[in-house]
């Protein structure tokens, strides 16, 4: 059953670069209300728990060292389809694959350095918010 929450990162490129409020400003204009946002960083042990599902894969350490490289953004997001509405709206991973309009490819550098995360299930939505927030903050 689909619910209406999801939840997302800003990544360190995209705070770096400067995005952060063209960002969200992209969220907040597709429909999205914010339940919770937090400005923080990632420890290097906090990323590899997060990315736990990709420890077997190559990039696992190239994308736990990235990661926690600087500060992120968690926001936990509302709206109908929240889910496929916000994958949508953050297009393909790979920026040159990305659709107009999304937010990487306006502000992905590249594969690697993609702006943003998206929860790819209604299931991991909830795990990840809960990674990221306690419960008396989330609205």
């Amino acid at each position: 059953m689909a619910t209406n929450r999801t939840f997302t990162m800003l990544k360190p490129d995209a705070i770096e670069n400067g995005y952060m409020g063209k960002i969200i400003d992209m969220i907040i204009g597709a429909g999205f209300q914010i339940k919770a946002l937090k400005y923080t960083q990632l420890s290097v042990d906090q990323a590899k728990e997060f990315y736990a599902v990709h420890a077997e894969r190559p990039f696992y350490g190239e994308l736990v060292e990235y990661m926690s490289s600087g500060p992120i953004v968690a926001a936990i997001l509302e709206k109908d389809n929240a889910v496929e509405d916000f994958r949508k709206l953050i297009g393909a991973t790979d920026p040159a694959e990305a659709a107009e309009g999304t937010i990487r490819k306006a502000y992905a550098e590249n594969k690697g350095r993609n702006a943003v995360h998206g929860s790819d299930s209604d299931e991991n939505a909830a795990i990840e918010g809960k990674f990221h927030f306690a419960a008396n903050e989330i609205f």
